[in-house]
């Protein structure tokens, strides 16, 4: 079974951050640690699914008929252990990423609310049986549930946004291929200490906004900075191409470098060399534009 073409920007925190102390739910969801950040994906689809065919129909996924949050809020979650992450201390340790989908798929639908074009607006509220009042109400008890002003997992379908590979040391690149595309182990990830990611955000951004302003890219990674302020300062950031590892064969994620190739784009701006810099321009292009063509056919 395929998994979403969905990659993602996570933060784990360790989990005293998560409340104390914490609830004992949480704390045996934990300890269990069934789900794999390899299954998140597939796990989001079928309760968003499940909350389509539920009868009456949820507004939200993973939240019971009357509006409340079903249990999975607080066994939903992503595990490391501190020997999995960079500079891993035992008692910082274990670091949880709580789904939240409730509440990102909250946040998602304001923003859709808020933007969409009146006439589909009105076409998804009358075949959800929803009015705007219901939905306001209902999205602002859902981002409730969010343990810190902002969610840990940021996602993005059919690419990974440039800027996040700032975030991390290229080095650092978890490979593992699997018995071919489909394999649910699968996996091409990088993971870095919070106040690593924090500074080379914050260095890139300086730089970005000496070079082209306050917009494009910049403003990217602006964003995530001020995301990435929200979390325990023990915290682990984890760049994850998800479901995207299945659209590429295995010679080309072995040889895939963007995470070089976007650290060598701002050793040329502090440099000058406009040369370098358009042509690895262009071999990213190439390289993600392949995934941008496949989404518009699909």
């Amino acid at each position: 079974m395929l998994r979403p073409f969905v990659a993602y920007l996570r933060v784990y925190e360790p989990l005293l951050a998560l409340g104390e102390p914490p609830d004992e739910r949480l704390r045996a969801a934990v300890a269990a640690a069934k789900l794999r950040r390899t299954d998140a994906g597939a796990r989001e689809q079928a309760m968003w699914l499940k909350s389509q065919v539920a009868a009456p129909r949820r507004l939200l996924p993973a939240e019971l008929a009357d509006g409340r949050p079903a249990p999975s809020l607080l066994t939903d979650v992503l595990v490391l252990a501190a020997e999995d992450v960079p500079e891993g201390k035992e008692e910082h340790g274990p670091f949880v990423c709580p789904l939240e989908l409730r509440a990102r798929s909250a946040a998602a639908l304001v923003t859709f609310i808020g933007d969409a074009h009146p006439a589909l607006k009105n076409v998804v509220l009358d075949e959800g049986g929803f009015t705007q009042e219901t939905i306001r109400a209902r999205t602002k008890s859902a981002l409730t549930d969010l343990s810190t002003s902002a969610a840990h997992t940021l996602s993005t379908t059919w690419t990974v946004p440039l800027p996040w590979f700032v975030l991390i040391d290229p080095d650092e690149r978890r490979l593992v291929l699997g018995g071919g595309r489909d394999a649910p182990e699968r996996e091409v990830s990088w993971r870095a200490t919070l106040a690593d990611a924090q500074h080379r955000a914050r260095e890139a951004g300086e730089l970005l906004e000496q070079t082209f302003g306050d917009s494009g890219p910049g403003r990217v990674l602006f964003e995530t900075r001020r995301w990435l302020d929200n979390f325990h300062p023990d915290s682990v950031v984890e760049l994850d191409y998800g479901g995207l590892v299945q659209l590429f064969a295995d010679p080309i994620l072995e040889a895939d470098n963007t995470a070089d190739e976007v650290h060598d784009i701002l050793d040329a701006l502090r440099s000058g060399n406009v040369e370098e810099l358009a042509e690895l321009f262009s071999d990213l292009r190439e390289f993600w534009g392949d995934l941008a063509s496949r989404e518009r056919s699909n």
